[in-house]
């Protein structure tokens, strides 16, 4: 496996990734799949240096699962915070993966002087998430409950906080 900065290439696999997620689960609140200029314009919102990353694995194709850091709110005084998310091709958990990525995002932002704090927000029941943010030394904050509605139910949403 191989952990490296996302290319231009990587993004319609990413898509892929994201979009099963978006169809299929809770975890993201998104309620219609993203088109594919829609995850460029996300992807330009990354750098190979700075705050605002993205990482792939793969395993000498295609990426199985990304990682990134990006803006945590709009304004300005926020500059210093990120949030942070993790997806995995949904067919490839469970196997180390997802915090091998998660752990190397979170290497680098620590070398990154801009960045103070990483936040994740988990939509609840996500127990393998919850795991890991604990395991990578998130501390749990607060629950918000109800906060987004899917699939015609409410679910609410974990937010995880760590110094970097």
């Amino acid at each position: 496996m191989q952990i490296r900065d996302a290319s231009e290439a990587d993004v319609p696999r990413l898509l892929e990734i994201y979009n099963h997620y978006v169809a299929h689960t809770h975890v993201t609140f998104d309620l219609e799949p993203i088109s594919l200029d829609a995850r460029l314009r996300w992807f330009e919102t990354f750098d190979v240096t700075g705050p605002h990353r993205l990482f792939v694995i793969a395993d000498g194709g295609d990426a199985l699962g990304y990682a990134s850091s990006g803006r945590f709110r709009a304004k300005a005084a926020y500059d210093r915070s990120v949030e942070t998310s993790v997806y995995l091709a949904h067919d490839f958990g469970g196997r180390g993966v997802g915090t091998a990525l998660y752990a190397h995002l979170i290497d680098v932002l620590e070398e990154e002087p801009m960045v103070h704090r990483a936040y994740g927000g988990v939509a609840i029941p996500n127990e393998a998430s919850v795991a890991l943010h604990h395991r990578l030394g998130f501390k749990q904050l607060a629950t918000f409950t109800e906060v987004g509605f899917k699939f015609g139910r409410y679910w609410d949403v974990t937010w995880f906080e760590r110094a970097v």
